[in-house]
């Protein structure tokens, strides 16, 4: 029944009627939503554990729901379902809900062991051979919204999936206030526009919105790729535990743009977020902590600011890639990296001698040769072919140069007491005839990351790209440790510098 199972997800993913029609608008995907709003619903109860099929039971309401999608509602009483096979993909508009979250605040629980065996090749990939957390796949899900709109799935403890909630090519889909636990061979909820060839939709996975979820030992806990876009990640927990076969990502944003995630928090993973050749995303006021990478980035354009990025082994870690690119770095707090975190399955590092600390610009991913760790359990990977990190002494062909452009951090000066603020001098060099922003953090003693904002100055270079700068920000204490970034026009932001203390 598993293979049947998977089978039917993987035709619906190659065999999309979304395809075979000229694509849709982004105004017209994104009108759609939930049923009419106003118009009323009749509920359909499940109160049977049994997955039987019969009136009552969740595969019944979900048939009954798809073939007049809008019309119903679905409200799961029964404290428990475990399923025997795989649940048909969902036809929305459709609100589907467990009553006692509204109720006790609990949740109904619907689990995949009945026919899923918690082994990673229980969830192959699209590639014959391979399985796992990070491979490309769609397999085994327990809710899957394919080629539809506006379901809402809230109150649920989903586990023990391959993947807990496949979003694929879908828009206006809600997944809010579950408990998303161990779907371990893909990851706890997958948004993705794959066009079923592994290449990515720009129209059709829109507008979802992922909110006050806990994500409970996921290999990846959430996913955003091939094109998902406009999506909003908030007030989610992503929690890799001890206990994961996988502690891959929390969230892994694969050529994915303009989705915001904020409000978060991360732990336990190889990489809390991965940002892979994504653009114009923004990461805002979310938490990170003991995670080998914090946040692991490359694309262009991505915002990554007002964050709080404490200690993991790498607090942001911005990789090379094949093409020069640009991320702004801004305003986080960060302190207290350093920590020698080895997890790197698909992400981090478990390489002993990688330098470590707040901001590092430069560390291989798992795209690159010299990345030590796990690229996935079951992936084939030819390392012969793999990427080359561009160095000084050894610049081999085709490698990947310095991320941010190259750019350095500043070198501050001095910073002293005036008044109620503290002025601080410094040199820089950057792109020439431009203006910049030095970025100035305050950190206890001895400290190098940038534990405190303290305000920024502005620096413009001269033909050569050199550029003193000088200015006050906001007070600190005398023997503080002072440091700067450096952000150019184009938003590539610098390490940090190295630290000066507070004189008088």
């Amino acid at each position: 029944m598993v293979r049947v199972a998977a089978a039917a997800i993987v035709a619906a993913l190659l065999a999309s009627p979304a395809l075979a029609q000229d694509p849709k608008p982004i105004a017209a995907v994104a009108a759609g939503g939930p049923a009419q709003s106003g118009a009323r619903t009749e509920p359909l109860l499940v109160d049977r554990a049994v997955d039987d099929g019969v009136k009552g039971s969740l595969r019944w309401a979900i048939e009954t729901s798809n073939a007049e999608p809008g019309r119903y509602r679905i409200e799961i009483a029964a404290p428990a379902v475990v399923l025997k096979s795989a649940l048909p993909p969902i036809k929305g508009p459709v609100v589907i809900e467990g009553q006692a979250f509204a109720r006790t605040g609990g949740h109904n629980v619907i689990d995949g062991s009945g026919y899923l065996v918690r082994d990673l090749k229980s969830c192959p990939g699209m590639v014959q051979g391979q399985y796992g957390t990070n491979v490309r796949t769609a397999s085994n899900p327990g809710f899957a919204l394919v080629d539809t709109k506006g379901v809402t799935l809230r109150g649920l403890e989903i586990r023990g999936f391959c993947i807990g909630v496949l979003v694929l090519r879908t828009s206006n889909a809600v997944i809010a206030d579950n408990r998303i636990v161990r779907n371990i061979g893909g990851a706890g909820v997958m948004l993705s526009g794959d066009d079923g060839k592994g290449g990515s939709t720009s129209h059709t996975t829109l507008d979802n919105k992922v909110l006050r979820n806990a994500f409970i030992e996921n290999g990846d806990g959430l996913e955003l790729t091939r094109g998902a876009a406009f999506n909003l990640i908030a007030d989610n927990s992503f929690d890799g535990g001890t206990g994961n076969l996988e502690p891959s990502q929390g969230i892994e944003i694969l050529w994915g743009n303009d989705n915001t995630v904020v409000r978060n928090r991360f732990s336990n993973y190889s990489d809390g977020l991965q940002l892979n050749w994504g653009a114009r995303n923004y990461v805002g006021a979310n938490v990170f902590t003991g995670n080998a990478f914090g946040i692991s980035v490359s694309g262009e354009g991505n915002m990554i600011a007002g964050n709080e990025i404490r200690g993991n082994g790498i607090g942001i870690a911005v990789r090379p890639e094949a093409r020069a690119t640009a991320n702004r770095i801004s305003q986080n707090v960060i302190a207290g990296n350093g920590k020698p975190i080895r997890l790197c399955s698909a992400g981090g590092s478990c390489d002993e001698q990688m330098v470590r600390g707040g901001i590092v610009v430069g560390p291989p991913g798992l795209e690159h040769a010299s990345f030590v760790g796990s690229r996935g359990m079951g992936v084939v990977f030819d390392k012969a072919g793999a990427a080359q990190v561009c160095t000084a002494d050894n610049t081999p062909d085709k490698c990947h140069a310095t991320p941010q452009f190259g750019l350095q951090p500043p070198r501050l000066a001095t910073a002293h007491v005036s008044k109620d603020e503290i002025a601080v001098s410094g040199l820089l060099d950057g792109p020439p005839n431009a203006a910049l922003v030095v970025e100035v953090f305050g950190n206890p003693p001895l400290g190098g990351e940038g534990e405190r904002y303290l305000g920024s100055l502005r620096a413009v270079t001269d033909a050569g790209g050199r550029a003193e700068f000088s200015g006050k920000v906001a007070a600190a204490r005398i023997g503080d440790a002072i440091t700067a970034t450096v952000t150019t026009p184009t938003g590539a932001t610098s390490a940090f510098s190295s630290a000066v203390a507070v004189g008088r």
